[in-house]
């Protein structure tokens, strides 16, 4: 046994060497792109890391995610080889602003040279304001692309990513016409607004856009204006934001009832639909399109994260070991500017949890993605993630 964890943790630093929900609100607090290049370090000496997490709230979900992070961030330092991690735990309370802010000032002022973390997008924005004149960079786990810029780089998944992918690999199938159909929340009207941006980035036509209240009730009063305008339309395809655990089910059901053809307009999702069995189930999602992690990856860092804590990790754990993966790699290739925007932005990447990631100069993301679909209730890649950038698909 153990040396085969040994083996696999060998692998896994291997993997994770230099080359990568719910919407989390948050309220913009713009910062100056060139007010933050990052600080210098001894790469002989530890590198000084704070993970702030989402600890010592009253919410159990927070606590366990806050455990799961982490774990995953020392699961990652004991991984680096020929650099040392001094990791330093600091809670946020759950999303707390003004706990994240002190959090990270008290980081900052007992040596702590980059921030991973905080989760939510309020939080994060209030960590990144408050040491943005200390020259440290913030690397959170959020997905909230209001909140990217200065000195703030975004860990999490976002919608602009998912939808760019499908939107590509959907128009390499001649899908060019998109009824885009969302729930009329935050969540909905951002993925909306990513789901039109990619398709005309890539030369699509958006032929309609609906919404509906997010309750069943409001979904199945929607439901007829939404089958007529996508028969009208012409559409090739509707793209929804729902999600697995809330919306996606009525959705996926309600509209084939209402005499929707997904043969003639599948659905596309931006949302995964591989996180709940029974999705697998509903004939409405049959043949749709929908994006994943690439899954060599995500499964290699499962299987190692249960092996050493005797548990399967949250979803989103590994974008905690994605943060001091980048960080020991840049730091094991000598470089002192590691936590600098220039090192943490170069255009190679890295290999992370979920497949290749890469941080833009805007505080943004990309992650290389897998293209799905679901046939005979089973769970099928049509186009495997990216190993690399610049290659088809990224």
């Amino acid at each position: 046994m153990f040396a085969l964890l040994t083996s696999a943790r060998k692998r896994l630093a291997r993997i994770f060497a230099l080359s990568g929900l719910v919407w989390l609100a948050a309220c913009d607090v713009p910062l100056d792109p060139e007010a933050n290049t990052g600080r210098q370090i001894d790469v002989s000496e530890p590198i000084e890391v704070a993970l702030l997490v989402p600890g010592g709230s009253s919410q159990v979900a927070d606590n366990q995610l806050a455990r799961n992070f982490e774990n995953a961030a020392r699961l990652a330092a004991a991984d680096l080889e020929g650099v040392e991690i001094d990791l330093r735990i600091y809670n946020t309370a759950g999303g707390s602003p003004q706990q994240a802010a002190a959090a990270a000032t008290q980081a900052v002022n007992e040596g702590a040279k980059i921030i991973i973390g905080p989760l939510f997008g309020e939080a994060a924005n209030a960590a990144g304001v408050a040491v943005a004149s200390r020259n440290v960079n913030v690397l959170t786990f959020s997905n909230n692309t209001a909140i990217a810029g200065g000195n703030v780089f975004l860990l999490g998944s976002t919608f602009d990513t998912t939808a760019a992918r499908l939107v590509r690999y959907a128009g390499s199938r001649g899908i060019a016409r998109y009824m885009i159909v969302h729930g009329d929340d935050l969540s909905g009207r951002v993925g909306r607004d990513a789901i039109a941006s990619a398709v005309t980035a890539n030369g699509g036509e958006i032929v309609g856009v609906a919404s509906y209240p997010l309750s069943q009730q409001g979904i199945f009063s929607a439901t007829r204006n939404i089958v007529n305008n996508v028969r009208r339309s012409g559409a090739q395809a509707v793209f929804t934001t729902a999600g697995a655990s809330a919306d996606l089910p009525i959705i996926a059901t309600a509209l084939p009832d209402a005499g929707m053809d997904i043969t003639r307009s599948p659905f596309i999702g931006l949302t995964r639909w591989d996180t709940l069995p029974q999705l697998r189930d509903l004939p409405g999602l049959q043949g749709g399109l929908f994006a994943v992690p690439d899954p060599g990856t995500s499964t290699l860092f499962e299987g190692r994260y249960t092996a050493t804590y005797g548990e399967a990790p949250h979803p989103l754990a590994g974008l905690a070991y994605d943060g001091i993966a980048a960080i020991g790699a840049l730091a094991a290739a000598g470089n002192t500017g590691a936590l600098t925007k220039e090192a943490l932005t170069q255009p190679q990447g890295f290999r992370g949890t979920s497949g290749v990631f890469r941080f833009l100069p805007n505080g943004l993301n990309e992650r290389g993605l897998a293209v799905a679909t679901i046939q005979d209730n089973q769970v099928v890649i049509l186009d495997p993630a990216p190993r690399s950038f610049g290659v088809p698909g990224l």
